[in-house]
């Protein structure tokens, strides 16, 4: 089986099409520092506003950030938002018909946020209003874009566009032009969906369609999974089921073999928002199975993906980028240790950081030869972890070390030393480096901490340079009695 990075490759081969609610996501950012004296309410200090594309939108900017070619059918009103939605669309690299109403409001979803905090939503929409005059238009669009597709993607937001009719159009120009279909499906009326080739529920979804409750940690949850599942699959005649299912992953089963049930663990360590992921999941889903990733291949992709997307703040997408470079630092060999995960290259340092930045994750740096562990080093790993996110720790070479502490040691190869390091909790990321100072990886990765003991600044390079590009240098508390080199002395006799 290929790595998981080999097939994001392919993923600028695929061509998606995506139809939908689509509506336009408009962040307000600012400060609250007092209560309004009119009522108790905050009051926010304006800083700066940002649009972006939600809803459907937001599964097209993901794809084409994943590298797809992406084109989108969807309805905006003939209004100032409706304009702002087609420049996002151009702005995404998408190609869109877009059907522009007179007499219905673009929706717009408002987000009022103080630093990390939501304060407030504010809708402007309006139900789509039925016009079977569209249909012909529609259709003739739509035929259009699923001849040049490799697959559609459909995302329900229960807004108008994706009724009974629609939606079975949709489905039967796919059938008859043999094109898979994903479905993010809304509400607990599956008869629109009929037919199709995976629909994609939420775990409360699910249950609303079944008529059933599920409780994922219960031990018969897979055999009420099936029972409910048959239910879709003998009404509807749907191919296949993904149901995500937040913190306990993801779930395929296919009504061709029900028995054969897949649930693979969720991806996200740390929930910063929410929004969007489904939408994340929904993209990383169609471009995989467009490039005809196997489904349990493309389920893990889908799940890391969304894993990344929920440490951002607001809608969010994850570029092609980012996605190998979490996959470049956890591939290993087969049979490989777990801990190898931490032990990275500096060029995936560099992709990772630049992610975890994005993400506004605090990033700290410390490095040493680490020859014998003892518990002083473990004391300064706590510090540091203490400080920051993230740690990663840079170790010398045994080159590095030799120039320094003389041809005795180091005692352990650095592969030994590393892997050590890799495998305590309070370190997430291991560098081995061969330079004299590890002054090129601080100017290389521009950690927001830099720490080390016993250390001024005026003696301390890699502090100095941190300090310089608004960085923080942080001396560490030495735990006094614990030596390397006693240590060393003491085996030896």
């Amino acid at each position: 089986m290929p790595q998981l990075s080999s097939y994001i490759d392919n993923f600028s081969n695929v061509k998606v099409l995506v139809i939908g609610d689509i509506m336009l996501d408009r962040f307000i950012y600012g400060k609250v520092e007092r209560i309004s004296p009119e009522a108790p309410v905050p009051v926010l200090k304006f800083n700066h506003e940002k649009y972006m594309l939600g809803g459907a939108g937001n599964v097209v900017a993901n794809l084409s950030a994943l590298g797809c070619k992406t084109t989108f059918i969807g309805i905006v009103g003939s209004d100032g938002n409706g304009g702002l939605v087609a420049r996002q669309l151009s702005k995404s690299g998408a190609h869109s018909h877009l059907i522009k109403l007179s007499n219905y409001p673009t929706i717009v979803k408002t987000r009022f946020i103080a630093e990390n905090s939501h304060l407030l939503r504010v809708d402007q929409e309006e139900v789509l209003p039925a016009s079977e005059e569209l249909l012909p238009k529609f259709q003739k669009i739509l035929r259009q874009a699923v001849k040049k597709a490799d697959i559609v993607v459909v995302s329900d937001y229960n807004k108008g566009l994706l009724t009974l009719q629609t939606t079975q159009m949709i489905i039967n120009v796919c059938a008859e032009m043999d094109k898979k279909i994903i479905i993010d499906p809304k509400g607990c009326d599956y008869s629109k969906y009929q037919g199709a080739t995976l629909v994609k529920p939420n775990l409360k979804e699910f249950s609303e369609a079944t008529g059933q409750k599920y409780t994922p940690s219960s031990p018969d949850f897979h055999k009420q999974v099936q029972k409910g599942a048959k239910k879709l699959f003998d009404k509807y005649n749907i191919k296949n089921l993904i149901i995500t299912l937040s913190e306990y992953g993801m779930l395929h089963i296919s009504a061709e073999n029900p028995e054969d049930l897949l649930q693979i663990p969720t991806e996200a360590k740390e929930v910063f928002d929410v929004s969007g992921a489904g939408d994340t999941s929904l993209a990383a889903l169609g471009a995989s199975l467009g490039s005809d990733v196997p489904v349990k291949e493309a389920m893990k992709l889908a799940n890391i993906s969304s894993g990344i997307v929920v440490g951002k703040l607001g809608t969010a997408t994850v570029t092609d980028k980012e996605l190998k470079t979490v996959l470049s630092v956890r591939e290993t060999p087969e049979g490989g240790w777990r801990q190898k995960r931490k032990l990275i290259t500096l060029k995936q340092a560099k992709g990772l950081v630049e992610t975890l930045k994005r993400q506004k994750k605090v990033v700290g740096f410390t490095n040493g030869c680490f020859d014998c562990c003892h518990l002083g080093h473990l004391n300064s790993f706590m510090q540091a972890k203490n400080l920051c996110d993230v740690l990663i720790v840079a170790v010398n070479s045994d080159a590095s070390v030799r120039k320094h502490k003389g041809e005795g040691r180091p005692v352990q190869d650095e592969k030994t030393r590393a892997m050590l390091l890799a495998s305590l909790e309070f370190i997430d990321y291991v560098i081995v480096f061969n330079d004299d100072t590890a002054l090129p990886l601080v100017e290389a990765l521009r950690p927001d901490i830099v720490s080390k003991e016993g250390y001024k600044l005026e003696d301390w390079p890699e502090g100095r340079l941190a300090e310089s590009y608004g960085g923080k240098a942080v001396a560490l508390k030495r735990l006094d009695g614990y030596s390397t080199s006693n240590l060393v002395k003491k085996m030896k006799g």
